[in-house]
């Protein structure tokens, strides 16, 4: 790199969402330099379930019932983990989240979000198409497995209120159904809700690469370093690097989890945390196979067939954002897993550990940083929670229309980044 790099933006981050960002100002004529400490989509946007979920109108919300919540509180759901040593620096996120997850915050919520979630599968095939891609996306929606009628039925009855007020398609299968779509599934399930709208892929960080690969093909230049070390100066921001410094006119905070790590020193830190959640992969037993993603309900895990293998997903762990790992829900999920698939051999040695970064609202916060720093050209893109890889392209789409002037696809006010001072 030149001593003396200059361009219009920097673009902090390069997940699915810093590299889409980075994408759309590159298509409306901005000169971009895209920065990560690693290469594209080795964090978050590689270690999820590979669903573009079309279907995701309705956040994952704070649960409203109180026997629930003493359950995660207990940690007797396998869906959630609580590092109660952490709780005390977690208490003010989770009341702000409890908060939003009253029934009218859910509905402002599932408004904001919907004009986002309706359009990410067709902004992902916008740029699967010239990344050379279009192959890799399986329209076979993905399941929501029960192992109760009871709870079954009562979801179903749920799906079908969300269908007439959101648009979310949702097809009830019997247990014989089931296993005509996956017959490789086993034990006892009761049937399973279709979420046919969702789309998946069999390797989310590959597709990210492919991606940034395309960026790269198109001129934009991809430097490794610091993000941390983002300063702002007279005309612009300066980023030092081992090869000398970067100076843009704007820069893009596309940092994900890590993103108030660069806004803290500027005063300008949100309420986000990073909702940690653990992988790992394993063979199938003889020619078993699953086509579509599967979402154990009661298990609260998902098996998705990747080109690893199967990966076995975990639901949420609640920690201090650098505490070590504590794979517990992979412990605690493998052997339910296997009860409902026939599981081989563990392919990885450990279990990886990612981070989704959330706030209270469960929406993105999108668009020019509040006060001094915002006049001076820093921008948002971070915060999808567990949507970042679903709406990746469709944040990047509506950040580059803000910053160039473009009229935006859909009013950015409920993603504003200043809603919570």
């Amino acid at each position: 790199m030149a001593a003396n790099l200059k361009c219009d933006v920097l673009v902090l981050g390069a997940g699915m969402v810093g590299v889409c960002a980075a994408l759309a100002l590159q298509a409306r004529g901005r000169d971009v330099v895209l920065v990560d400490r690693r290469g594209a989509a080795e964090e978050t946007s590689h270690g999820n379930a590979g669903i573009i979920q079309r279907e995701a109108v309705l956040p994952y919300a704070f649960p409203r019932d109180w026997k629930v919540v003493l359950d995660y509180a207990l940690n007797r759901r396998t869906e959630a983990n609580l590092h109660h040593w952490d709780l005390m620096g977690l208490a003010p996120w989770l009341w702000k989240h409890f908060q939003h997850s009253a029934p009218e915050g859910i509905v402002a919520t599932a408004h904001a979000a919907r004009p986002l979630v309706e359009r990410c599968i067709d902004e992902h095939e916008a740029l699967m198409q010239p990344a050379g891609v279009t192959g890799v996306m399986r329209h076979t929606g993905y399941l929501r497995a029960y192992h109760s009628v009871q709870r079954l039925e009562a979801d179903s009855k749920a799906a079908d209120a969300a269908a007439s007020r959101w648009g979310i398609v949702t097809e009830t299968l019997s247990a014989t159904r089931l296993r005509e779509l996956e017959p490789y599934l086993t034990g006892n399930l009761a049937g399973a809700l279709l979420k046919p709208q969702a789309v998946s892929v069999p390797d989310p960080g590959a597709l990210g690469k492919a991606y940034a690969d395309l960026f790269r093909q198109r001129g934009g230049r991809f430097v490794a370093a610091d993000a941390r070390k983002l300063e702002s100066v007279h005309d612009g921001w300066r980023l030092a690097t081992g090869d000398g410094a970067i100076q843009a006119r704007d820069a893009v905070v596309a940092l994900g989890p890590w993103s108030n790590e660069i806004l803290r020193p500027l005063n300008l830190e949100l309420p986000l945390i990073g909702k940690r959640g653990y992988h790992k992969h394993y063979a199938a037993l003889g020619n078993a196979a699953l086509s579509r993603p599967v979402l154990d309900v009661d298990g609260g895990y998902v098996l998705a067939p990747m080109a690893r293998g199967i990966r076995l997903t975990t639901g949420a762990e609640f920690a201090r954002f650098d505490a070590p790992p504590t794979p517990i829900q992979i412990e605690k999920t493998e052997p339910l897993a296997r009860k409902i698939f026939p599981l081989g051999d563990t392919i990885d040695s450990e279990a990886w550990l990612g981070r989704r970064p959330c706030l209270p609202d469960m929406l993105p916060a999108i668009g020019r940083a509040p006060g001094q720093y915002g006049r001076k050209g820093l921008w948002f893109d971070f915060g999808h929670h567990h949507l970042g890889f679903t709406l990746g392209p469709v944040t990047g789409r509506l950040l580059a229309q803000m910053m160039t002037g473009e009229e935006p696809f859909t009013d950015p006010a409920p993603y504003r980044p200043e809603r919570f001072q």
